[in-house]
C-alpha cells in the first residue's frame, strides 16, 4: 500500500514541476518513484493530461489553423468539415471522421483529385455531429495510406484533434475509398486502439489479416462487378472471416458487409450507410479480451499491452484477457509482454496475477507512479490509455 503523506508529497512536487515553463524542465526527480494512493494516482493523471492539452494548444495550433500535419518527416495536408456546431457536442466531445481518398500510384495531380472528391463525399457522408476530415496522403504510392509514415501522422491529428477541436477520442472513426480503403483494410488493426469503428469501401487488404479486428467494428462495402484486383470476391472472403471469428468470440469482432449490386468501382454514394452503422459505436480502450497481431508496421502498445522496443515482428500475435484481478497472456515462441494496470480495471491495492501461456508469471502487489503515468501519456498521448503501475 502506498503511504499517504508520501503520495501527498509527490502530488505536490509534481505540481510544482509543472509550474516550470516546458523549455526549462528537468528530470522529473525522486517524486516520479513514490507509490501512489488511489485518488492520488487520478489527481496526477489529471495534472499531467492538462499540462499535455495546454501544450498542444500552443505549439500545435498552427499546424491546425494552416491544415498541415507534420509527423515522421512528412507533412499531411487537410481539409474540414465540420457536422452541426461544436457548442451542440455530445457529452465527451464530437466525433471525428477521418476521410481517406482513393488514387495511389499515379501523379499528384491525379490524387490531388481524388483528395477534393473525398472532401466533396462529406455532403453524402454526413453524420449527426462531429469533424470530417480528408487527409492527402503525403505520397502518390500505390501504399498512400498505409506507409509506416502514417501511423504518427495519424496519431498526432487525432490528439490535435483532441486537444484544439474538442473531439472525444473515443468517437474517432476512419474510413476510406478505393486506396484508402486499402487503408481502411490496414491501419483498422494495425492502430487498433484508437479508433471507435471503421468503414471500407472499394479497396483491397493486401497482406493483412482480419484477426486484429477483435474490437473494432469493421464494415466492408464494394460493388458487385469491382472485379478489378478481385476486390468484390476478396471483400466476401473477409466478411466470411470475419464472420467465423464472431461466431468463435461472440464479444467481438463485430462487423457489416454489402456488396452493391450492379455497381462497380463507384458505388454511387450508395456506402454511405457506413456513416450511421459506425456512429452506433464508442471505442473502449479497455477491452476484457485483446487479438494484437503485429502488422509489417510494427507497435510496442495496444490499449493495456506492452511489448519490448526490439520484439515485435510482422505476423507476432498476442491473445489477453483480463477478469478481475487476473490477466492472461496467450504469448508466442520468444515474446513477453507488461500489462499496463490503472484504477478502472482492477483493484491496484490488492494483488495482481499475470500468466503467460497458462504459467503464472507474476503475482503480488504493484505500484502506481507518476513516472509511468507521465510515459504512457508520452507514448499513447491519449488520456483514456494512461495508465498508473505495470505488471510484471
Amino acid at each position: 500500500m502506498a503511504a499517504p503523506d508520501d503520495s501527498s508529497r509527490a502530488i505536490a512536487d509534481l505540481s510544482a514541476w509543472l509550474k516550470v515553463p516546458l523549455e526549462r524542465r528537468g528530470a522529473q526527480g525522486e517524486f516520479a518513484s513514490v507509490g501512489l494512493t488511489k485518488d492520488d494516482a487520478a489527481r496526477a493523471a489529471d495534472l499531467l493530461w492538462e499540462d499535455h492539452l495546454a501544450h498542444i494548444r500552443v505549439s500545435r495550433e498552427a499546424e491546425m489553423r494552416e491544415k498541415i500535419i507534420h509527423a515522421a518527416g512528412r507533412e499531411m495536408k487537410f481539409e474540414t468539415v465540420y457536422f452541426g456546431d461544436r457548442k451542440d457536442a455530445p457529452h465527451g466531445g464530437r466525433s471525428l471522421f477521418i476521410s481517406m481518398h482513393g488514387g495511389g500510384g499515379a501523379p499528384a495531380q491525379l490524387n490531388d483529385s481524388q483528395w477534393r472528391n473525398q472532401v466533396a463525399l462529406s455532403k453524402a457522408y454526413r453524420a449527426k455531429e462531429g469533424v470530417y476530415i480528408a487527409p492527402r496522403a503525403p505520397t502518390n504510392t500505390w501504399n498512400l495510406w498505409h506507409e509506416a509514415h502514417m501511423d504518427a501522422l495519424f496519431d498526432r491529428l487525432i490528439q490535435n484533434c483532441v486537444a484544439l477541436e474538442g473531439v472525444n477520442p473515443d468517437r474517432v472513426f476512419l474510413l476510406g475509398y478505393s486506396a484508402g480503403g486499402d487503408g481502411a483494410y490496414q491501419l483498422a488493426p494495425r492502430m487498433s486502439d484508437r479508433w471507435a469503428a471503421v468503414s471500407m469501401m472499394a479497396g483491397h487488404p493486401n497482406e493483412t489479416s482480419p484477426r486484429g479486428l477483435r474490437n473494432v467494428p469493421f464494415s466492408i462495402q464494394v460493388g458487385e462487378k469491382d472485379g478489378a484486383y478481385k476486390r468484390n470476391t476478396i471483400a466476401g472472403e473477409w466478411a466470411e472471416k470475419l464472420a467465423v471469428l464472431r461466431k468463435a468470440d461472440a464479444g467481438g469482432y463485430e462487423h457489416f458487409a454489402e456488396v452493391h449490386k450492379g455497381k462497380g468501382h463507384w458505388m454511387d454514394t450508395e456506402d454511405r450507410k457506413a456513416i450511421p452503422w459506425m456512429e452506433k459505436f464508442t471505442r473502449n480502450p479497455l477491452p476484457e479480451r485483446i487479438v494484437w497481431r503485429q502488422d509489417d508496421v510494427t507497435h510496442t502498445r495496444s490499449y493495456w499491452l506492452a511489448v519490448p522496443p526490439n520484439q515485435p515482428k510482422a505476423g507476432d500475435e498476442i491473445i489477453a484477457e483480463r477478469k478481475g484481478q487476473s490477466f492472461s497472456l496467450t504469448l508466442g515462441e520468444g515474446q513477453s509482454a507488461s500489462v499496463m494496470l490503472n484504477d478502472d480495471m482492477a483493484n491496484l491495492d490488492a494483488p495482481i496475477v499475470v500468466s503467460f501461456s497458462g504459467k503464472e508469471a507474476f503475482h503480488g502487489p504493484v505500484k502506481r507512479s507518476i513516472g509511468v503515468l507521465t510515459r504512457t501519456l508520452a507514448e499513447r498521448g491519449d488520456r483514456r490509455l494512461m495508465f498508473s503501475a505495470v505488471a510484471p
